[in-house]
C-alpha cells in the first residue's frame, strides 16, 4: 500500500487537517488540501481557548457527571444548555455518553490521552524548528485549576499525581489577576510546562509551510459534496467546483466529516458542542493572568495569548447552530468581569462561537475505515489544537504500515 498509495486528498483545512497534511508530506505523500471556507482555520480552529495541555485532558464523561449536568441545566448562568431535538445523532451520542460515564471508563480513556498528549508535545517541539514560536504567541505559561468547592478540591488534590497543590491565597499571590476572586478559592492545582498559543496564527504560519512544500499539490477552496465509493475503496469526491480524486483520503473536516462520512454508509459518532470564547486586548496597566487558568466549577479557561485575554467557556448541545446566543456572551462576560476585573478591557470583547466535535467518550478517531483507502482523524472535542500533532503522527504511520508507538484499540473507529 505504502508504494502504491502516493498521492493523498486530506479533506479539512483546520489544525488537524493542517498538521495531517504536513505529516503525511514529510513522508513522502503529495498532497491536496480540499477547505470548504476561503480561508484555513476558518472553523472550530479559529476561536478556541488557545491552552495547550498535555497533562490536563479530563475527559468530559466521569462518574457524577450525568448529575452535574442536570444541575447545570437549571442554572441560570450554569456551563451547559441542551435543546433536544428530533436528532438521532444527538440521542444516539447522549446514550454512548451515558455509558462512558464511570469512574473506571474515565481512567482509562485518560491514561490513553495522557499517552497522546505525551505525543503531541515532541509533534510540537518538531514543528518548532519550522514554526517560531513568536508567529503564533507560543509560550510555556503553566496551567492552574482553580477550585471554589473546598469538597471538590480536596478530592481533586487526593487524586492529583502531578502538578504543585495551592491553596486559594497561594493562586492569588502567584497569579495576581486572581486576586478579587481570592476569597471564593479554596485552593488549585499547578503544572509547570503547559503552554498557551494562537491556533489561528499557527495554522496560517502551518499553511504557508504546506503551500511551500516540494510534494504539496494546492489548497482547493471548495465544499465536498459527496464521497463516491466501489469495491471497498474511495474513487473520487464530488465539490462544489466538479470531481477529484487521488489514491487516498483523509477526512478532517470536523463535525462536517460526520455527514460525509454518512455518504458511503460510515457512521461517526461525533456532536457538535458549541462553545463559546471573548477575546479583549490587554492594556498595559492591566493585570492579565500571565498562568493559564481554568475555574474547574465554572468551566471557564482563561489564557493570555499575546496582547489578549483569550476566555472559553460554555457547552451548548444544540446541533449545528453557530449562533453567537446574546445572553450566553453576557453571562460569560458577567463571570469574567467578576473573576479577573481588571485583566483587560472589556470594553473591547468581541465574541466567537464554534462547533468542537467530541466523541461520547473524548478520545479522537485516528485510522483506517472499512474502505481500504479511506481514513480518518477527527472527534477531537474542545483539545484539537492539543492533540492535533499526535493524530497526525499516528494517521501518517498507520498509513505507511508502521506500528504506532502505543496501542490504539481506543482511537479506532470500532474502538475497545
Amino acid at each position: 500500500m505504502q508504494q502504491r498509495m502516493q498521492q493523498v486528498i486530506v479533506i479539512g483545512g483546520g489544525v488537524v487537517g493542517l498538521t495531517s497534511a504536513w505529516w503525511l508530506l514529510e513522508a513522502g505523500y503529495g498532497v491536496t488540501l480540499v477547505e470548504r471556507a476561503p480561508e484555513v482555520a476558518s472553523g472550530a480552529s479559529y476561536g478556541n481557548g488557545g491552552q495547550l495541555s498535555y497533562r490536563y485532558v479530563s475527559p468530559l464523561a466521569d462518574a457524577g457527571v450525568p448529575l452535574k449536568a442536570i444541575q447545570w441545566l437549571f442554572q441560570e448562568h450554569g456551563p451547559l444548555r441542551f435543546k433536544p431535538a428530533f436528532d438521532s445523532h444527538q440521542w444516539t451520542w447522549l446514550a454512548s455518553f451515558l455509558g462512558q460515564c464511570t469512574a473506571s471508563a474515565n481512567r482509562r480513556t485518560t491514561a490513553k490521552l495522557l499517552e497522546l498528549g505525551e505525543l503531541s508535545r515532541a509533534g510540537m517541539q518538531q514543528l518548532g524548528s519550522l514554526i517560531s514560536p513568536d508567529e503564533f504567541s507560543w509560550r510555556e505559561a503553566g496551567k492552574l485549576v482553580v477550585y471554589r468547592s473546598s469538597k471538590i478540591f480536596e478530592q481533586a488534590a487526593g487524586k492529583a499525581t502531578a502538578g504543585e497543590i495551592w491553596s486559594g491565597a497561594e493562586c492569588a499571590a502567584r497569579e495576581p489577576s486572581l486576586a478579587a476572586a481570592r476569597s471564593q478559592l479554596a485552593g488549585g492545582i499547578y503544572n509547570a510546562g503547559e503552554a498557551v498559543a494562537d491556533c489561528h496564527a499557527f495554522c496560517l504560519a502551518l499553511a504557508d509551510r504546506v503551500r511551500a512544500h516540494p510534494r504539496f499539490e494546492g489548497f482547493v477552496h471548495a465544499e465536498v459534496r459527496g464521497i463516491a465509493a466501489t469495491g471497498g475503496r474511495v474513487v473520487g469526491i464530488d465539490t462544489s467546483i466538479g470531481a477529484l480524486g487521488a489514491d487516498a483520503y483523509v477526512l478532517a473536516a470536523g463535525i462536517g466529516s460526520r455527514a460525509l462520512a454518512g455518504h458511503v454508509g460510515i457512521d461517526l459518532p461525533l456532536y457538535p458542542l458549541k462553545g463559546y470564547s471573548l477575546s479583549a486586548p490587554i492594556r498595559p496597566t492591566d493585570t492579565g493572568p500571565q498562568i493559564s487558568v481554568t475555574d474547574f466549577e465554572r468551566k471557564v479557561l482563561y489564557a493570555r495569548i499575546g496582547d489578549k485575554l483569550r476566555v472559553a467557556a460554555m457547552v451548548d448541545m444544540v446541533g449545528e447552530d453557530l449562533t453567537l446566543d446574546p445572553e450566553r456572551i453576557g453571562s460569560l462576560t458577567r463571570q469574567v468581569r467578576e473573576t479577573m476585573p481588571h485583566a483587560a478591557d472589556y470594553s473591547q470583547v468581541s465574541a466567537w462561537a464554534g462547533l468542537r466535535p467530541a466523541t461520547p467518550n473524548s478520545a479522537p478517531i485516528v485510522g483506517a475505515t472499512p474502505l481500504s483507502n479511506l481514513w480518518l482523524n477527527v472527534g477531537h472535542g474542545p483539545l484539537g489544537f492539543t492533540f492535533a500533532a499526535g493524530t497526525a503522527q499516528l494517521l501518517t504511520d498507520l498509513m505507511q504500515g508502521k506500528a504506532p508507538p502505543f496501542a490504539l484499540e481506543m482511537l479506532a473507529l470500532r474502538r475497545s
